[in-house]
């Protein structure tokens, strides 16, 4: 028959197992934690290279979208000068005698606005950009935030485990000598 003490160092040494194993699960899992997140950590400079390639190839592929658009517009008015100029030139004597209507105003006015829908272009990617770096800083500070909080909540389910644990132990350690009084004598 086990004696008392036997009971309670089996139970001891079950108890000690037990942590053994669940501590080993959790490091283990920290452990595996720990890779993902360096993994996740090498692999930002590939993010932020895409990034910044993805905000190169706009402002380019702008500049080219405006350099063939020029381009193509330089040509059809070299195609039509011809027919145009006569035209515009008869139309201007007739009608607007003290006003200029030339092509190369025309062409100057159209440039403007070409040049001006560029640099709009241009415009609206820097606010992108800048509303993508403000997103990012918020969301790092959420990040900082949601890093603090579960910090709080973890010390706040220790400190509920170890109020339980003490509660715990005035029950089981009051109910012994409680039951250990009443236990009647032979």
């Amino acid at each position: 028959m086990a004696t008392r003490k036997d009971a309670k160092e089996e139970l001891t040494t079950t108890q000690r197992e037990q942590q053994r194993a669940v501590d080993k699960a959790l490091d283990e899992t920290r452990d595996v934690i720990r890779v993902s997140t360096r993994e996740a950590a090498r692999e930002i400079p590939q993010y932020t290279q895409r990034l910044g390639d993805i905000q190169e190839q706009t402002i380019q592929t702008t500049r080219e979208i405006a350099d063939n658009y020029i381009e193509s517009q330089k040509e059809i008015i070299s195609i039509y000068q011809s027919v145009w100029t006569p035209f515009v030139e008869n139309a201007n004597s007739r009608f607007w005698n003290y006003m200029s209507l030339s092509p190369k105003g025309l062409a100057e006015t159209f440039g403007t606005v070409v040049s001006n829908f560029a640099d709009n272009v241009i415009a609206a990617t820097r606010l992108a950009n800048n509303t993508v770096s403000a997103n990012m800083e918020q969301f790092s500070i959420t990040l900082q935030r949601t890093k603090d909080n579960s910090k709080e909540f973890s010390r706040l389910g220790v400190n509920a485990a170890r109020v339980f644990h003490e509660a715990s132990n005035d029950v089981v350690n009051s109910g012994f000598s409680t039951a250990e009084t009443l236990r009647p004598t032979r």
